[in-house]
C-alpha cells in the first residue's frame, strides 16, 4: 500500500511550486532530461498508448528555430530558459501499440483517419505534458508552461513530415524567484467540484 507524500513533497509538486517566468543562469544537463523524461513516463494513458513527443530545446540553433513562432511576450523568457520543452502529441501513436499493448489488437481500434486519432492523441499527450511538469518538480527544477506560440510554426521548425502536432511548450531550469508573480487564488472545492 502507498504512503501519504509528506507535506515537504507535496509542497514541492503542488502548494508551494510556481509556474516560472524567469531562470537563473544555471545549466539543466542532458542526463536530468533523461531522468525527467524516465519518471514521467510512467504515467497512465488510455490504452498505454504514450502519444506525447517531446522536444528539448536547448541549443542556441534550435532556440533560433524557435524563435520566430513566440508571442512577443513569451520571446525573451524563453530564449533565456535553460531550456524548452515542447509538448507534441503524435496522430500516430497507434502504429507503437503493438508494442506498448501486445495483450490486444489496440491498433485496430485506431486504423483509419488521423482524425480519428487526433482527440485521444492529444488527450493523453496532454496528460504526460502535465507528468512532465510535475516529474520537472519532483527532480528539482522549476517548470514555466505557457501558451502564446504559433503551433504551426512550431511545427514546421520540429515535426515537418510527420503527423506529430505542437500541444504547448514548458520553459525548464531553476527559477528566479524576481520573476515569480503574486500567488493568485484557486476555485475552492464547492465552486469546481461536487460529490454525487
Amino acid at each position: 500500500m502507498a504512503e501519504v507524500l509528506s507535506d515537504v513533497a507535496l509542497d514541492q509538486l503542488f502548494r508551494t511550486a510556481r509556474t516560472q517566468n524567469a531562470f537563473l543562469d544555471k545549466p539543466v544537463e542532458d542526463s536530468q532530461l533523461r531522468a525527467l523524461y524516465d519518471l514521467l513516463k510512467w504515467g497512465p494513458t488510455a490504452a498505454n498508448s504514450t502519444p506525447a513527443r517531446i522536444v528539448f530545446v536547448k541549443s542556441k540553433e534550435a532556440k533560433a528555430k524557435l524563435a520566430p513562432a513566440l508571442s512577443e511576450g513569451n520571446l525573451a523568457k524563453t530564449l533565456a530558459a535553460p531550456v524548452t520543452a515542447i509538448i507534441g502529441f503524435d496522430q500516430d501513436f497507434h502504429e507503437k501499440l503493438p508494442y506498448l499493448f501486445p495483450h490486444a489488437d489496440a491498433k485496430s481500434w485506431f486504423d483509419g483517419p488521423r482524425e480519428g486519432r487526433h482527440e485521444s492523441a492529444f488527450r493523453n499527450g496532454s496528460l504526460q505534458g502535465a507528468y512532465l511538469i510535475l516529474a520537472a518538480r519532483a527532480l528539482g527544477l522549476d517548470a514555466g508552461p505557457m501558451s502564446g506560440f504559433d503551433a504551426a510554426k512550431v511545427d514546421e521548425a520540429f515535426f515537418a513530415g510527420t503527423g506529430i502536432k505542437t500541444n504547448f511548450l514548458v520553459n525548464l531550469g531553476y527559477g528566479d524567484p524576481s520573476g515569480v508573480f503574486p500567488r493568485l487564488p484557486r476555485l475552492s472545492f464547492d465552486e469546481a467540484a461536487r460529490i454525487e
